[in-house]
């Protein structure tokens, strides 16, 4: 759970500017570069050095500021693989005793659903009386309905054997259902054979001998035992093959958290270096929750008088710093397809086309910031879509090409060899690519970005890819034109995207006045509700109220508005305009 300690808050003041070292800035101070080019900017940009690197603000602020701690203690989740007979039986059982992870096996699985007569588990059973495999959409389904149970996201969970080909791993991918390390146990040919082949099966206890590493007890017993028919050598060899086959696809779905462990040893020795491994993921995330810890006390709140426009230059500063700092803090951590969701009247442009002039300054302080640690990046904006009567390109993007080539980037290398600008395309990613920043992508009516989108992502691979305020609903036409995928393919791959930075006012619905309060999440911290309360002399401040693990239901912001608890039912309302009209 997370601990939460509030202080009195107070509104948002400009912190004071100390003297700043020539050799290095805080990328809020980027800000200070103008929108275009200037005769005497190339002075000035010579003294920057920016860092990406998060840490602790130099600013000085108020000690009554809001001090934020959420500490999420974060389950394991582990996957593990091995051949027959290559102990990963035993090596579960051990992990599951010493860690509390949830044990996840498909066989188990499709035994307890068919046993209780459940939807799946009669579909599965018609496969396995027919001697049919059972379809991977069944066993998928059965094993991400067992991960949202509620013990495996407290525990965490250890998938078992699973998943066993590529087109399975895919699947969980698609899930979000990402390991934080992939175990593979590795043994030799012949010891896997001699294992399988020496197996004697008890039939009257169940337990399982060896006739060389692990006799009967008795010549009674000795006398009983079978010899399974999987465990004939002609079988083992087949069942080999087929394992060497799969485990080639899978070792390349994860081979970013992939460990291989020799369990050619005695079982503890083999346990000892596994229990190593899970325990250093977990010091790790501790290391890495307490330095997160130190930049969130830091952050000063909500800054007040948003419906006042334009906003002051410490404002958008405050949200470049805020969205940059999320943004390294996800790709430091390994994800790769990120999303920016901010909602504030300066920088949405649906509201005035010429905010978005300031979304640029953002995409701008992003491209800099990677661009001064050494990266190529790409900043991306579709191009026209559709022919005849149906080309052009949503009212927000247009002309945002020749915006971003007559921004100021600092000296006159920046653009073009650090920071170079594209369209949205398979053909837009070159190997000297190392991030790509795209601007606002978004769907126009008969015409589908996301077909452009999916081929960029292919090609880029595991280089990261931002999406800033992406607008990836349908918005279909009366002729179908945009049907080249389907609807829900097309939001399965917007979910891939996962955010990294969400910050969003909240009104009554249908209106933009006054701000109720407002919803935010930075990477990796949890949502954030807060309320917006009058004070006295014309004064705002905003109080934090609640927090949660994933993003909020209308229902449930309702609710903690409301004072509701959240074991109380919840009345449908919906009153909160912002999340009326859908996710994406």
């Amino acid at each position: 759970m997370a601990s939460i300690s509030l202080s009195s808050a107070h509104l948002f003041s400009t912190p004071s500017r100390s003297s700043v070292s020539t050799s290095s800035l805080s990328p809020s101070q980027s800000q200070s570069l103008p929108l275009f080019r200037s005769p005497i900017r190339r002075h000035y940009r010579s003294r920057l050095s920016f860092s990406v690197i998060p840490r602790r603000s130099s600013h000085s602020f108020s000690t009554s500021t809001y001090q934020i701690r959420c500490s999420v203690d974060e389950p394991l989740k582990v996957m593990i693989s091995g051949a027959p007979a290559s102990g990963k039986g035993t090596q579960c059982e051990l992990i599951v005793d010493k860690f509390g992870l949830v044990h996840i096996s498909t066989g188990d699985l499709l035994r307890a659903e068919v046993s209780s007569g459940t939807e799946i588990g009669k579909k599965a059973k018609e496969f396995m009386n027919s001697g049919s495999l059972v379809p991977d959409e069944i066993v998928i389904a059965m094993v991400a309905r067992r991960l949202s149970r509620e013990d495996a996201k407290k525990n965490g969970w250890l998938l078992d054997g699973f998943p066993r080909t590529f087109a399975q791993a895919q699947s969980l991918d698609k899930l979000n259902v990402k390991p934080d390390i992939f175990l593979l146990l590795d043994v030799p040919d012949e010891i896997l054979i001699d294992r399988c082949v020496g197996r004697r099966l008890d039939p009257v206890t169940g337990k399982i001998y060896h006739i060389k590493s692990y006799p009967p007890e008795s010549d009674e017993i000795k006398a009983r035992l079978l010899t399974r028919p999987d465990d004939k050598e002609e079988k083992v060899k087949a069942r080999l093959l087929i394992y060497k086959q799969n485990s080639e696809a899978i070792i390349s779905a994860y081979s970013d958290v992939m460990i291989k462990i020799d369990a050619n040893r005695p079982k503890e020795v083999v346990f000892e270096e596994t229990q190593t491994l899970l325990s250093q993921i977990r010091l790790k995330r501790m290391i890495r929750t307490d330095k997160a810890s130190a930049v969130q006390d830091n952050w000063r709140g909500i800054p007040t008088r948003l419906n006042n426009i334009p906003h002051s230059r410490d404002i958008r500063s405050y949200f470049y710093e805020d969205v940059l700092q999320a943004t390294i803090r996800s790709i430091k951590d390994g994800n790769t397809r990120l999303r920016v969701d901010i909602n504030i009247p300066e920088l949405n442009p649906e509201m005035d086309v010429y905010r978005i002039g300031t979304l640029m300054e953002l995409v701008r302080t992003l491209a800099l910031s990677f661009a001064d640690d050494g990266k190529r990046v790409k900043v991306c904006v579709q191009g026209s879509m559709g022919e005849g009567a149906l080309a052009g390109m949503p009212l927000q993007l247009a002309g945002t090409r020749k915006i971003l080539e007559y921004m100021d980037w600092g000296d006159d290398e920046t653009l073009g060899t650090f920071v170079k600008l594209g369209a949205i395309g398979g053909n837009e990613v070159d190997d000297e690519d190392d991030l790509f920043i795209l601007v606002a992508p978004q769907n126009a009516v008969g015409n589908c970005i996301i077909d452009d989108l999916q081929a960029m992502t292919t090609a880029a691979g595991k280089r990261p890819v931002v999406l800033i305020n992406p607008k990836l609903k349908d918005l279909p036409a009366s002729s179908g034109i945009m049907q080249t995928m389907g609807r829900e393919k097309r939001l399965e791959y917007a979910l891939t995207f996962d955010n990294c930075y969400e910050f969003r006012l909240l009104y009554y619905a249908g209106t933009q006045y006054p701000i109720m309060g407002a919803l935010r999440m930075s990477y990796p911290y949890r949502y954030e509700l807060y309320k917006r309360v009058n004070e006295e002399n014309g004064k705002e401040k905003y109080i934090l109220i609640s927090t949660y693990s994933e993003r909020p239901t209308p229902d449930q912001i309702n609710d903690a508005f409301s004072g509701k608890s959240r074991e109380e039912s919840k009345k449908p309302s919906g009153i909160w305009g912002f999340l009326g009209s859908g996710f994406f």
